[in-house]
């Protein structure tokens, strides 16, 4: 049974790698034409959307979004998500309406043939340089400005215990929503790191229903930023009591129910 068990989690991470890759490689002949000018990009961006739909649902788990009903596709919004996966991209595309703007680690530029796509969509940011991040901080101003919502991860990197605490937030988001005086939006994914867990050196994919709760948007008008700490404070504490409430209903579900390919 232990053996089964083992064919079965690398037959679902083949699949689920294929289902990554091939319409990935189908695609990129059209992403690279619509990247070649500034107004393709919002095409290449629903592109994007539209392939990270087509694999979350290949990869056969349901995939719940709750408060999707709140967010305007009109309204500028900066978002903060927890960040405990390479899923979590992913899982915002599909999910949230509107043109978005990711602010994301240098590396991903670096990423053969994705890479270039990223570096004209979005917001790359060296975060151990100040220049690189004063020149993404700049650029996130004027992607609000342009009418493009922000999506940024308040945590910078990914926990080593991802999903289950999180790391301090940083300034950044909610400093940029005081001073453009738009609604900051948290956003909870309590699963990803369950589903695609951050382990360097390896690809580790395992079976897991993937959950994301989008909050009610916190209003910014009127704040300043002698407000920052209090709006950080309240966004952290959000999103850290749904990542309690959803361990503990994790914690005390009958996993054996998912079947051969759930997580222990």
């Amino acid at each position: 049974m232990i053996r089964l068990n083992g064919i079965g989690k690398k037959v679902y991470s083949v699949w689920c790698t294929t289902m990554f890759v091939l319409p990935f490689l189908t695609s990129y002949p059209l992403f690279r034409v619509l990247i070649a000018k500034p107004t393709r990009l919002k095409h290449a961006h629903t592109l994007n959307r539209l392939w990270s739909k087509f694999q979350l649902r290949m990869y056969l788990m349901p995939v719940t979004v709750k408060g999707v009903e709140q967010i305007d596709p009109n309204q500028r919004y900066v978002f903060a998500p927890n960040h405990s996966s390479y899923i979590d991209i992913p899982m915002i595309l599909a999910a949230v309406p509107g043109f978005l703007n990711f602010v994301g680690k240098k590396s991903l530029t670096k990423v053969p043939l994705w890479g270039k796509i990223y570096d004209a969509l979005y917001i790359s940011v060296d975060r151990d340089s100040p220049i690189s991040s004063a020149k993404a901080y700049i650029a996130s101003k004027q992607s609000l400005d342009a009418g493009r919502s922000v999506v940024i991860f308040p945590e910078g990197k990914i926990s080593p215990d991802s999903g289950r605490t999180l790391l301090p937030f940083k300034d950044g988001p909610f400093k940029l929503a005081i001073e453009k005086q738009v609604p900051l939006v948290p956003i909870t994914m309590p699963y990803n790191h369950l589903f695609l867990p951050d382990v360097k050196g390896k690809l580790i994919i395992r079976y897991h229903p993937l959950e994301m709760i989008i909050h009610q948007p916190i209003p910014t008008a009127g704040m300043t930023l002698k407000d920052l700490e209090t709006l950080k404070q309240q966004t952290f504490h959000i999103i850290n009591e749904t990542l309690q409430q959803k361990n503990h209903e994790h914690q005390h579900r009958n996993l054996t129910a998912a079947g051969a390919l759930s997580p222990a």
